[in-house]
């Protein structure tokens, strides 16, 4: 997720930067369902999270490359996704003890290479791009939202600046990626969380699209790249509100 804007534009959009804050609120409520509380209605507004991030994503990738003279890959940025990933792989263990797939960042970056290989159509970023799209189908048991994950970022791009009901895509997409298996079955019984859910899959880009097409009369706190360390940095803060609890 590209958590800065573009640093040579004139001035900030401040529907993205909200928009960033709004996806870290909705992770954040998602993870305290496991500090050890009775919260398990927080996995409906935690199904944001992801697609906003995606879309944060596309956004930013859009903005830059109608600003920038020449595309050009951005090694600076790709290595602060590579460290991130990795950063956050011990914190995520530590709060997710059994986890099955990897922390959300990898999934996050390959999204961006594939969205990036599209957008900025040289032989370095599409055959990033490419690597991408194959690591993602080869790992996707091992990739938190799957293979589904990795292109909606790609998909969030294709939709942006579009008539509004092509949002539908990007939708079925999410849906797809949210699919675990246990809301699957709670939508099968008529869970109300389930259900909820994946109404919240179906509305998350249509209500992402209609957030950045907005003007926020106030202002927004700058979200720069320091914002990164609040996905490990959250891990640890859970992990020790949980141990708290116990």
């Amino acid at each position: 997720m590209d958590l800065s804007n573009p640093p040579f534009l004139p001035k900030r959009d401040r529907a993205l930067d909200l928009l960033k804050w709004l996806a870290m609120l909705s992770m954040l409520l998602d993870h305290l369902r496991y500090v050890g509380l009775a919260l398990d209605v927080l996995y409906v507004p935690g199904r944001l999270a992801f697609a906003w991030f995606c879309l944060a994503i596309a956004a930013n990738l859009a903005r830059r490359s109608a600003a920038e003279i020449g595309p050009r890959v951005r090694w600076r940025y790709l290595g602060w996704m590579v460290a991130f990933s990795a950063l956050s792989e011990l914190p995520y263990r530590l709060f997710m003890p059994d986890a099955q797939t990897l922390n959300v960042m990898p999934t996050l970056l390959l999204g961006l290479l594939v969205a990036q290989g599209w957008r900025q159509r040289m032989v370095a970023t599409r055959s990033m791009a490419f690597a991408a799209v194959l690591l993602g189908a080869l790992l996707q048991q091992h990739l938190m939202f799957g293979f589904a994950g990795v292109m909606l970022p790609l998909v969030m791009l294709m939709v942006l600046q579009r008539p509004k009901w092509l949002a539908l895509f990007p939708a079925v997409l999410c849906v797809i990626a949210n699919a675990w298996q246990d809301m699957l079955a709670g939508i099968g019984w008529g869970d109300p969380l389930s259900i909820g859910a994946l109404l919240v899959c179906l509305l998350a880009p249509l209500a992402g699209l209609a957030l950045l097409g907005s003007k926020p009369g106030f202002k927004v706190w700058p979200m720069r790249r320091w914002a990164y360390a609040i996905y490990p940095a959250h891990f640890v803060l859970l992990w020790g509100i949980r141990q708290i609890l116990e």
